[in-house]
């Protein structure tokens, strides 16, 4: 093509271009830097932050009428007792008074859906660690169950067998569930009865302290069934965890009192 022609060429593109309202050289995509750089972070690093929610206190609460407790401290361990002192129904105005006299402390809003709604006058610091020590132990405390594993093959020997019941014994009696699982190689597949035989088997020998969920199962080369501990077993379980937590406690509220006995001795 001719020199003269390809100018022609481009002098009819850039018109074009013109009259149909945007340039190639000129279109740009209508995203912001800053819209382009938050998709590109996404989450911020590290845990995950969570937001403490406080509850009303003070000239915060919308109520006039309150009904109104402190919480009752030990005087040598300082620790807070499991029941409030109830000092009874009184207006916004003489709580908060109260609650400057106790020394400056918070009326805090516990249950607004009550008649009147009820509050606490404690200091919030101190309210604060109590709520949150008793929803760790109440966490500790609720632990599911783990499932535990034993795994044999249809085959086993007297002896391993014993073994495999000793373990899923053990496990049971520390309030878990066990998988019995009975593995086949190749064409031992064709076996499955004796395997679930072998299940049956040990639901039996265990049965004092356990019971079969339901009826074994197959997944893949593998023959399974589930184990769970009775209610007896799991009553006496937590029975025990109970038993040791009062145990802790005890021995640190000694500690404690030890404690401040020796301080006053000193003094």
């Amino acid at each position: 093509m001719a020199p003269s022609s390809t100018l022609k060429a481009l002098v009819v593109a850039s018109s074009l271009a013109t009259i149909s309202g945007f340039a190639p050289s000129t279109f740009r995509p209508n995203t912001s830097n800053t819209a382009l750089d938050a998709m590109r972070r996404g989450r911020p690093r590290g845990p995950v932050r969570t937001i403490e929610v406080k509850p009303p206190m003070n000239d915060e609460i919308q109520f006039d009428t309150l009904r109104v407790s402190v919480p009752i401290f030990d005087p040598k361990s300082n620790a807070q007792k499991q029941k409030d002192e109830a000092l009874g129904i009184m207006s916004k105005a003489d709580a908060l008074a109260k609650a400057k006299e106790l020394g400056g402390l918070d009326v805090i809003l516990i249950n607004d859906k009550s008649d009147p709604p009820v509050v606490k006058i404690v200091d919030y610091s101190k309210y604060r660690y109590e709520k949150e020590k008793k929803a760790k132990e109440q966490k500790k405390n609720s632990k599911a169950s783990e499932l535990k594993e034993v795994k044999m093959s249809y085959k086993i020997d007297v002896h391993d067998y014993g073994v495999r019941i000793k373990n899923a014994s053990k496990f049971i009696k520390q309030g878990n569930r066990v998988k019995c699982t009975v593995q086949f190689k190749g064409r031992e597949q064709q076996h499955d009865r004796l395997g679930v035989e072998l299940l049956n088997r040990m639901a039996v020998d265990m049965e004092d302290i356990c019971s079969m969920e339901g009826k074994p199962k197959r997944e893949g080369r593998m023959l399974f069934c589930i184990m769970t501990p009775k209610a007896e077993v799991t009553k006496a379980v937590n029975d025990k965890k109970r038993k040791m937590d009062k145990e802790k406690k005890k021995m640190k509220r000694a500690s404690k009192e030890a404690k401040a006995n020796k301080s006053e001795v000193t003094n």
